[in-house]
């Protein structure tokens, strides 16, 4: 029988394992909607204490939670600034106009990686006949940049210049966890930094649904509201915060293992002729096709015909991301579909 393709097309693909379906399985719930479900209660104190904030809410997605967190923090018709790259702009369906009235202004930044002084020019002075900057949203660690991480102490100064000019700070920290991870810093460090922080819990750790918004308690409170309007008020959502708890116990120390392989799959690709690697600091390898008359979709298709699923980001750039479903042995076969296709 042949091998099932290795499938680095994303860290949500992950499947849980026996133990997270034994804790879905025997996982204490109630209606949420109607108060209170016990089991999402101990994931959202949970988190809320590994982040450093008041108060934390469970989500069915990031996106959803991200959303949630400008319609708290963003007043209709300002502005909200964003790198050009960033989930905020390319990924959430233009959510933050649709959905509460505000712009974003985005800002392309070198790698992705935001500044304190262009976050400071991006800032609109206060004005009568101009809309009015309200929020900078951060991404930690950053997608389109090929998981980059943004120091806690870049985001520090971020901080400095936002609370200089009024304006709120929202993290969005669906990787935090693999920042915090590479770098030894703990995720309330990060989170210290921003009046709201989203994490999910459905990349890095392996669960199969799910995100939390923390913040300052009222904030939080108010948040169950807004998330009841964008229709993500959930009954028994024990089931799926049970399996959040066992992630956060058994899955973060690991990721440490996510980013090694990474390396060693950048380190087998980057001899390849066809292919400029964009070296990882995290679980997210972008690959950059050189090779003359082949693109994305084609090469991807090539790819998937030598056994390896990635996914297309750009015309000319693949990415690929590992996660706890992929071993060394995936990360070798990997190398050799690479070599197939661009060698």
């Amino acid at each position: 029988m042949s091998q099932p393709p290795v499938d680095l097309r994303s860290d949500t693909v992950t499947r849980p394992g026996p133990a997270m379906r034994e804790a879905i399985a025997r996982a204490e719930v109630d209606d949420d909607t109607l108060g209170h479900d016990p089991t999402a209660a101990r994931l959202e104190e949970a988190v809320a204490a590994i982040l450093g904030k008041e108060a934390a809410l469970f989500f069915p997605s990031g996106t959803m939670a991200n959303e949630t967190a400008l319609a708290l923090l963003a007043p209709r018709g300002s502005e909200v600034i964003v790198e050009a790259t960033s989930h905020f702009f390319d990924w959430e369906m233009g959510g933050p106009a649709a959905l509460s009235g505000v712009q974003l202004r985005p800002v392309h930044a070198p790698g992705g990686r935001l500044t304190a002084e262009l976050v400071q020019d991006a800032v609109r002075p206060r004005s009568d006949l101009q809309i009015q900057t309200s929020v900078v949203c951060v991404e930690n660690t950053h997608n389109a940049a090929g998981g980059r991480i943004l120091p806690v102490d870049e985001l520090a100064a971020i901080r400095q210049v936002a609370d200089q000019a009024g304006v709120r700070v929202h993290l969005d920290g669906a990787r935090l966890w693999n920042a915090a991870t590479a770098t030894g810093t703990p995720e309330a460090a990060f989170a210290a930094r921003a009046d709201t922080v989203m994490v999910t819990l459905s990349k890095g750790l392996g669960c199969p649904i799910g995100s939390l918004l923390a913040g300052e308690r009222d904030l939080i409170r108010a948040a169950r509201g807004v998330r009841r309007r964008f229709g993500g008020a959930m009954r028994q959502v024990g089931l799926l915060a049970a399996a959040g708890l066992y992630a956060l116990e058994h899955h973060r120390d690991r990721l440490a293992e996510d980013h090694r392989r990474a390396r060693d799959l950048a380190a087998l690709a980057a001899p390849l002729p066809g292919l400029e690697v964009v070296p990882p600091e995290t679980n997210i390898v972008m690959l950059d096709i050189r090779t003359p008359g082949l693109d994305a979709d084609a090469a991807l298709r090539r790819l998937a015909g030598h056994g390896l699923l990635l996914s297309g980001f750009t015309r000319t750039r693949i990415r690929a991301v590992t996660h706890l479903d992929i071993d060394d042995g995936a990360i070798r076969r990997a190398g050799q579909a690479l070599a197939a296709v661009f060698g």
